[in-house]
């Protein structure tokens, strides 16, 4: 029986790996550096610090629509690089401390890049905001997968007091804002329908019916295709490379070891490679009756202090009992929709992410997307609550003001007018 040769590695092929590896984490990445600035950084050379700050800045900003890259200055990228890290919870204070010109740094910004590429999908992200979109989408939620820090607003001390004219001219000026933006938006929103029922019958998929804007745009100018294929063309030619970067990673994760070893040791280190604990179906079974045990002690404890509560102001008048109808019924609207969600079998994260927009006829069957009156429910129901907060805010607004001008003898305080 013949003995079984270990295959021999060649050191040419594993001095490639990495590079190659490193060539294709840049091809996914906007504005990737080269594999060079990398090697580079690894040793803290200066002149990889400034391509790194433009690459965590392009990674921790969100996109604008246009696609275009925000024009700022290095010292205000580099502030706001910092500012998003501490935001998201960056352990090592080495980069906190790192001059704000941008010239210093690479290899603790490579830190901070392998950190955000552990910790989440932070490359899914990134293709997920480049993304060509031939469909009118919406989305349906704001939470942390679609927010971003974005840039740092810098921040103004005040010296001595603030004059209130000033307060109320940012927020007459917000408000003005606010409305200007609902105003485009209801007028996009009557566009799409115009496009939607004016192209209605022209789309080959039967299960849509009609055009986007960017399918009618082509129909108006159809030179502007070469300019979606080639924005497709570069999609594609980033998803190729994620997926390249998902056969090759591990390669990186281990040059990586190198590079944190090459770094002073620090209170708190990253982990660079997440572990995610197996949890059994008896470990769950526990956390259930955990759970369910310490709701039913919870309910008990919180119906006898709302006895006793209610029982001590039960009798301050009229306006009170409006106020208490007006918080049990948001509460109760706030319980429908998580009800509805969890039926839904998503939890808090349905509905969620951006759906295309598509116009149905009356009396149609409802396909399996989701439906425009179940979004406004929740939405209602979401409104309802903040107008709840709202108002109790500006109760206690008012009471702050009365009890300013109670320690001010001889001050007439007149409450603006009602809205």
């Amino acid at each position: 029986m013949g003995r079984r040769r270990r295959r021999r590695v060649d050191p040419a092929d594993a001095a490639r790996a990495l590079p190659e590896a490193i060539a294709v984490l840049t091809r996914t990445l906007p504005t990737g550096p080269s594999p060079e600035t990398f090697r580079r950084a690894k040793f803290d050379r200066p002149e990889a610090a400034p391509a790194l700050w433009r690459l965590l800045f392009c990674v921790l900003s969100p996109m604008p629509a246009d696609g275009a890259s925000p024009s700022l200055a290095l010292e205000a990228q580099a502030r706001s690089v910092k500012a998003a890290l501490r935001f998201q919870g960056y352990p090592r204070r080495a980069l906190a401390q790192l001059p704000d010109d941008g010239s210093q740094g690479g290899r603790e910004l490579l830190l901070a890049l392998a950190w955000l590429l552990a910790r989440g999908p932070t490359l899914e992200q990134l293709l997920a905001q480049s993304r060509v979109r031939l469909g009118d989408e919406m989305p349906v939620c704001e939470c942390e997968s679609l927010a971003s820090p974005g840039p740092a607003v810098p921040s103004v001390e005040a010296d001595g007091c603030v004059d209130i004219r000033h307060l109320q001219w940012l927020m007459g000026k917000l408000r003005f804002r606010w409305r200007k933006l609902m105003a485009s938006q209801q007028e996009q929103c009557a566009l799409l329908g115009k496009i939607h029922s004016y192209t209605r019958g022209c789309h080959s998929d039967r299960s849509l019916g009609h055009l986007s804007v960017t399918e009618t745009e082509l129909l108006r100018d159809p030179e502007g295709g070469q300019q979606l294929l080639q924005r497709l063309e570069r999609e594609n030619v980033r998803l190729e490379a994620a997926l390249e970067w998902r056969r090759r990673e591990l390669v990186f994760w281990q040059w990586m070891d190198t590079v944190l070893g090459a770094c002073p040791p620090e209170a708190s280190q990253p982990t660079f490679l997440p572990k995610i604990p197996a949890q059994g179906a008896a470990e769950l079974e526990l956390v259930v009756r955990e759970l369910q045990a310490l709701q039913e002690e919870l309910q008990g404890v919180a119906e006898t202090r709302w006895a006793a509560w209610e029982a001590r102001v039960g009798g301050h008048g009229p306006e009170w009992s409006a106020s208490r109808r007006a918080l049990q019924e948001a509460v109760r609207q706030d319980l429908v929709a998580l009800q509805w969600a969890w039926e839904r079998g998503g939890g808090l994260a349905q509905p969620h992410g951006p759906h295309r927009l598509v116009r149905t006829e009356a009396g149609a069957p409802e396909g399996r997307g989701l439906q425009a009156t179940e979004v406004i429910e929740v939405l209602r129901s979401r409104e309802a609550c903040l107008e709840v907060v709202l108002g109790q805010l500006q109760g206690q607004c008012r009471q702050e003001l009365a009890r300013l001008v109670g320690t001010l003898p001889g001050l007439i305080w007149i409450p603006p007018p009602g809205r």
